[in-house]
């Protein structure tokens, strides 16, 4: 197909709205991280009288909010559109962080970041919706990738935000300046245009074809029939049925260790490393190192996977994220330190991501969705303990075997992929080019 002006100037459009997306996530990721970065500041000043025990309840009210955030955007996204689910969600963590930058006290603070969790976990599934419908023909893989990158971003942009108010104007600022992307919400009401998939299905059928033909993509295809609550429950018991009960609670208990790790390791890794005698400004450091890692991770992870397959990376990656987390325990030269805190960042960051890669792989057409998104699901449990596991080693004096505790999460979740994976080869599940994907050639 030839270019043309039409087709360029689409382009450029589609990746406008990547773009907005971009930012959007963007400033997810700086919301989440956030608490990580001022963290070791809140516990140094006992901010509210806080122990290292309600620290990590406050990291568990976030990623609980983040879970029905993510459970109900779904259904609101269907009620009233993608669109405008994004700009509610900006506004909610918007808003939610200007709650914790006011409060008073432990509880109106931790309110402030359970609502804040909730936009969190609203955004993210929604934005990739997004950029699916209108990434330029042939790229919507990569494009995914690409946007899964501003979430580390954000962790980034976390870290500097952190180093340069916290100490000089106080923890306060930094959740003031994650109150700006309220700014950001009209831009998106303005600029964003409505998602295709959602018009589709509302019978909108012109709106979305001038759409379509103006972002020059394609108008997705419309769904065949709404399932009713008896076919979404006969699609969850078919995850259980004919032996498949022993491979479904495998990839589910892989996704509860795996956002284990990558959520207790993003809330505690800079008090964490204050614990192993760094100074503040190098524990922020490590953040920044963190996330760079886990950019380098989403972009690389997915071609590996191509070569090897899913299953087989995120085992490996598991592994690799096990070694380095637990190297994080033993103190190293700075240099040597940084280093394995990037390679730490770059396996663990996307080992979760292969994880839906192969459940995805090994489910039937039909089951698919059912099967990953329940496995995210499960897996949003673990994010919920891990910032609560890793407070109460810290209260219980055995911070030093936090780092310990986060690897063996990574081991676990590797033995319980590797078995799923072997299982599933076995039984003959991943067929024609899945099977390839594992790495069979």
């Amino acid at each position: 197909m030839s270019s043309s002006p039409s087709s360029a100037r689409g382009s450029r459009l589609a990746f406008l709205v990547v773009g907005l997306c971009w930012l959007a996530v963007l400033f997810d990721g700086l919301d989440m991280f956030i608490y990580g970065s001022v963290l070791p500041h809140l516990l140094a000043t006992k901010t509210f009288g806080i122990t290292p025990d309600q620290a990590g309840d406050l990291g568990s009210y976030a990623t609980f909010g983040m879970l029905v955030g993510a459970l109900t955007a779904g259904t609101v996204a269907d009620r009233i559109g993608r669109k405008k689910l994004m700009v509610g969600c900006v506004t909610l963590f918007s808003l939610a962080s200007g709650v914790c930058a006011l409060a008073d006290s432990l509880a109106v603070f931790g309110l402030g970041r359970t609502l804040a969790g909730v936009g969190l976990g609203g955004l993210l599934p929604t934005a990739i919706s997004m950029v699916s419908d209108y990434a330029p023909r042939g790229r919507g893989a990569i494009i995914i990738g690409v946007l899964m990158t501003a979430h580390h971003a954000g962790g980034i942009l976390s870290a500097f935000v952190a180093q340069w108010l916290v100490e000089p104007v106080g923890w306060r600022a930094a959740f003031w300046v994650c109150v700006l992307p309220l700014l950001f919400a009209p831009v998106l009401a303005k600029y964003l245009p409505e998602s295709l998939s959602f018009l589709v299905a509302k019978g909108r059928a012109e709106e979305a074809a001038a759409l379509a033909e103006k972002y020059d993509v394609d108008v997705p295809a419309a769904k065949t029939g709404k399932k009713s609550a008896a076919d979404r429950f006969d699609a969850l018991a078919g995850l259980f049925r004919d032996g498949r009960w022993i491979q479904t609670l495998l990839y589910w208990l892989a996704s509860f260790g795996g956002l284990l790790l990558v959520y207790g390791v993003a809330t505690w890794l800079p008090t964490l490393m204050r614990a192993e005698g760094y100074e503040l400004a190098s524990a922020l450091a490590f953040v920044v190192v963190f996330n760079l890692g886990g950019i380098v991770g989403m972009l690389v992870a997915g071609r590996a996977a191509d070569r090897f397959g899913a299953p087989r990376i995120s085992a490996i990656w598991f592994a690799l994220t096990a070694a380095g987390v637990f190297l994080l325990s033993v103190h190293m030269p700075m240099s040597v330190t940084m280093v394995v805190v990037f390679l730490t960042g770059v396996f663990l960051n996307s080992a979760q991501t292969m994880i839906y890669a192969t459940v995805s792989i090994a489910s039937e057409p039909a089951n698919r969705a059912t099967a990953v998104g329940w496995t995210s699901g499960m897996g949003r449990f673990g994010a919920v303990f891990g910032p609560w596991l890793g407070g109460q080693l810290l209260a219980a004096g055995n911070g030093d075997f936090g780092f310990t505790a986060f690897a063996l999460a990574g081991l676990s979740s590797m033995v319980f992929i590797g078995i799923a994976a072997l299982r599933s080869a076995r039984q003959g599940t991943l067929k024609g080019a899945d099977q390839e994907l594992v790495g069979t050639h």
